[in-house]
């Protein structure tokens, strides 16, 4: 069977794109899925929450994307039984720059994951803040799109856009792309503000949101800095049960799908 692979995308930095992706398959490994996490961020947060150690890295998913090294090699393991890494650091940027020429710039990713992708059930890519050249070769590998939306004021401002791009992306180079949903994050029902962003979103994307609202939470905050997930973390914390419901409906959505 071929794995699911999943994107999650929003050009807008601070959404919750890093916390989602590494708390999403963290959740599946602990369902029994063999996952693997693609840090394409240059940033290289996902690599960092999972407790990875970069400046020991021999090689990232830079070099796979430039073909400088066979994706089986860069596969990290993360203490995490059924949990692999395709690890990011800083050296990631200069992927945009480097990939404009280079012959099906857009599929690199996807073509580098052929080797490997049986071996996974579930391929979670964290994008970057971008609509660049990295969250395209994201698009054209995955099969749908988690879009995290953080329940603040200017929340809608770019959606427009990435649907724009993710519709793009489907009729020139990915038929397969789907939106799987729209996940709210950092969710504080004590404020109007947050009520009246995700009453805006649910008219916007009345099939695709998500009815699990992702809280804003001091222990989904503090978990990366211990390298841990929220389920490692405090398992028994309004952030772990939330995204343990996300997964719930994510999977109900796959499997009707």
């Amino acid at each position: 069977m071929k794995p699911r692979i999943i994107a999650v995308a929003n050009q807008k930095g601070g959404v919750g794109k890093t916390t989602s992706t590494v708390n999403i398959a963290a959740e599946l490994v602990a369902r029994g899925q063999r996952v693997l996490v693609i840090d394409l961020d240059p940033q290289g947060n996902a690599t960092t929450s999972l407790g990875i150690n970069k400046k020991a890295l021999k090689a990232t998913v830079y070099d796979v994307l430039l073909g400088n090294a066979p994706t089986e090699i860069v596969l990290t393991a993360t203490g995490r039984e059924q949990l692999q890494l395709l690890p990011a650091t800083v050296e990631l940027a200069g992927a945009e720059v480097e990939l404009v020429d280079e012959h099906r710039r857009e599929h690199r990713l996807r073509d580098a994951l052929a080797p490997i992708a049986s071996t996974f059930d579930t391929i979670m890519i964290d994008c970057p803040p971008s609509l660049g050249l990295l969250t395209l070769n994201a698009l054209c590998a995955a099969h749908g799109v988690i879009i995290p939306l953080q329940c603040e004021y200017l929340a809608l401002e770019g959606l427009a856009q990435l649907k724009n791009t993710i519709d793009l992306v489907r009729t020139s180079l990915n038929p397969a792309l789907t939106i799987l949903g729209v996940v709210m994050t950092m969710y504080d029902g004590r404020t109007n503000l947050a009520q009246q962003v995700v009453s805006e979103v649910r008219q916007y994307f009345p099939q695709r949101i998500f009815n699990t609202l992702v809280p804003r939470s001091i222990r989904l905050s503090e978990a990366p800095s211990h390298g841990q997930t929220i389920r490692e973390y405090d398992p028994a914390s309004k952030g772990a049960m939330a995204y343990a419901m996300l997964v719930d409906e994510l999977s109900r959505r796959l499997e009707a799908a």
